[in-house]
C-alpha cells in the first residue's frame, strides 16, 4: 500500500518519494519492519499465550539426558512469523504482481492449516492434532493453486538462454527477445542446465506441451507437500527450524534477485524471470520475521512455532523455489529437511518390517534424525534392537541446532555454486 502511495507522490515530484521504486530500499525496509514486528509484538503475543495457558505437551526433564524441561512453553508462535511476514509485504510490495499474490496466499493457506492443527492439540487436548489426510489435502490443494496459477497467468513468463558463438570462438549467453510461457527448470551440475518437462512427455505428440504442464503441476504438488512436511519434522529443537529456514530463505533471495536481473541472469546463464524481483521483498520480510522469532525461540525457548509456523515456512520455501524454476535444487538446499523426512520414513519401514516378524527393532534410537543425537539407549523401548546406536556421547540440543545450521550454510553455498559448476 505504501508502494502505491509513494508512486503517486512521485508524480508530483515530492522529494524522496521515488526511493520506493528501488528493490534494495524496499527489501531492507521489509527486513527492518519484520524484525520490529516479530520482536516487539512477539513479546506481547507470548505473554498473551501464557495468560491463556496455550501450551503444548512437550518432553520433560525425566526423559532428556541433559534435564531440559519444556513443559508449559506456549505454542502457536508461528502466528508471529506469519504476521511479521505479511505486514511488510502488504505495505511495501506490488500487490498486482502474481508472484507476490501467490506468496501471500501460500502464507495464509498453510498458516491456517497449521493453526487448525495447533488449535486441536491445544484446545481439544488431542495430541494427534489435525488428521494427516486433511493436512495432505490442504498441501495438495495449495500445490494445485500454485501450479495452475503459474500455468494460466499471462504474467508468468521467462526468457530463454541462447548461446551465441562469437567470431573469436568464445560463447556468450544472451536472452531471447521474446518472453514465453515454459515448463523449464534448472538442473544442477549440467552444462545445458535447463530441463523442459514437456520434453519428458514428447511421446504424447501434439499433447506433449499440455502433458508437460500437467507434469509440472504434479511436481509442484509433490515439492510443496515434501518440503512443508520436512520443515515440520525439523521443528523439534529450540531455534532449529527457524535458523535453517532463514539460511535457506537468504539463498532463495539471492537466486530470486539474479533471476529478476537480466544482466546477472545472462552472466550466470540462468533463465530471466520478469517480475520475480517482488519475491525479494517477500523473502526479506520472511527472513526478518524468522530472525525476530529466534529472539524468543533460541535456547531456552520462550515459545514454540508449532505447526502454524513449521508448515508455513516449509510451504513458503517450496513455492519460492518453484516460482524461480529452481525446484530441482531443493534436495541440495533443503538437504536437512530431506534427511529428516527420510529418517522418519526409514524408521517406520524398519519398525513395521520387524513387527511382521514379531520382533522389536529400530533403525535409529529416535526419529527424526536430530533426536537420535541426544537420545540415550536407556530410554529406548525395552527389548528393542537398534541398528545405529552411535554416538555414545550425547549432545545438548543447542549444539545439535548450531551444527545443523552449519550444515545448511554449507548446502546453501553448494546450491549457489551449482550455477557456475557445469
Amino acid at each position: 500500500m505504501l508502494y502505491y502511495l509513494f508512486q503517486w507522490l512521485d508524480k508530483y515530484d515530492i522529494p524522496g518519494a521515488g526511493v520506493f521504486s528501488y528493490i534494495s530500499f524496499r527489501a531492507l525496509m521489509a527486513i527492518l519492519i519484520a524484525l520490529i514486528i516479530s520482536t516487539a509484538w512477539g513479546g506481547y503475543f507470548i505473554r498473551l499465550l501464557k495468560s491463556k495457558q496455550l501450551t503444548e505437551v512437550q518432553r520433560d526433564a525425566r526423559i532428556d539426558p541433559f534435564g531440559v524441561n519444556k513443559v508449559g512453553v506456549p505454542t502457536m508462535g508461528g502466528v508471529i512469523i506469519i504476521f511479521a511476514t505479511l505486514i511488510p509485504c502488504l505495505l511495501l510490495g506490488k500487490l498486482d504482481n502474481v508472484y507476490m499474490l501467490l506468496m501471500l496466499i501460500t502464507t495464509v493457506w498453510l498458516g491456517s492449516l497449521g493453526f487448525a492443527d495447533d488449535y486441536i492439540k491445544t484446545f481439544r487436548h488431542d495430541k494427534e492434532g489435525l488428521h494427516g489426510k486433511f493436512k495432505i489435502i490442504g498441501q495438495v490443494g495449495l500445490g494445485l493453486i500454485v501450479g495452475l496459477t503459474l500455468y494460466l497467468s499471462p504474467q508468468v513468463v521467462i526468457r530463454e538462454n541462447i548461446e551465441v558463438k562469437q567470431p573469436n570462438g568464445q560463447i556468450t549467453v544472451v536472452h531471447a527477445a521474446k518472453e514465453i510461457k515454459a515448463t523449464q527448470t534448472t538442473i544442477p551440475f549440467m552444462k545445458s542446465n535447463n530441463l523442459d518437462y514437456a520434453d519428458l512427455t514428447a511421446f504424447m505428440g501434439r499433447y506433449a506441451r499440455a502433458a508437460g504442464w500437467v507434469l509440472f503441476v504434479l511436481v509442484t504438488i509433490f515439492v510443496v507437500t515434501a518440503v512443508s512436511n520436512g520443515a515440520n519434522l525439523n521443528d523439534g529443537m529450540d531455534g532449529m527450524a527457524a535458523g535453517n529456514s532463514a539460511i535457506i530463505g537468504a539463498t532463495l533471495g539471492i537466486l530470486a534477485y539474479v533471476s529478476s536481473h537480466i544482466e546477472y541472469a545472462g552472466y550466470l546463464n540462468i533463465m530471466y524471470i520478469p517480475g520475480s524481483e517482488e519475491l525479494v521483498i517477500f523473502i526479506c520480510a520472511f527472513i526478518g520475521s524468522l530472525i525476530g522469532f529466534l529472539w524468543y525461540n533460541a535456547y531456552p525457548a520462550q515459545v514454540f512455532m508449532g505447526d502454524t509456523g513449521s508448515l508455513t515456512i516449509g510451504g513458503i520455501i517450496a513455492v519460492i523455489a518453484i516460482i524461480i524454476h529452481k525446484e530441482l535444487l531443493i534436495p541440495i538446499l533443503c538437504g536437512i529437511f530431506l534427511v529428516e523426512n527420510l529418517s522418519v520414513i526409514l524408521q517406520r519401514f524398519y519398525y513395521k518390517a520387524g513387527k511382521r516378524k514379531g520382533v522389536k527393532q529400530r533403525l535409529f534410537k529416535r526419529a527424526p534424525i536430530h533426536d537420535h543425537f541426544r537420545t540415550s539407549m536407556s530410554i529406548v523401548e525395552e527389548g528393542c534392537s537398534v541398528v545405529f546406536t552411535k554416538p555414545e556421547q550425547l549432545f545438548h540440543e543447542s549444539k545439535i541446532t548450531v551444527r545443523f545450521w552449519i550444515i545448511t550454510i554449507i548446502l546453501a553455498a553448494i546450491t549457489i555454486i551449482t550455477l557456475k559448476i557445469r
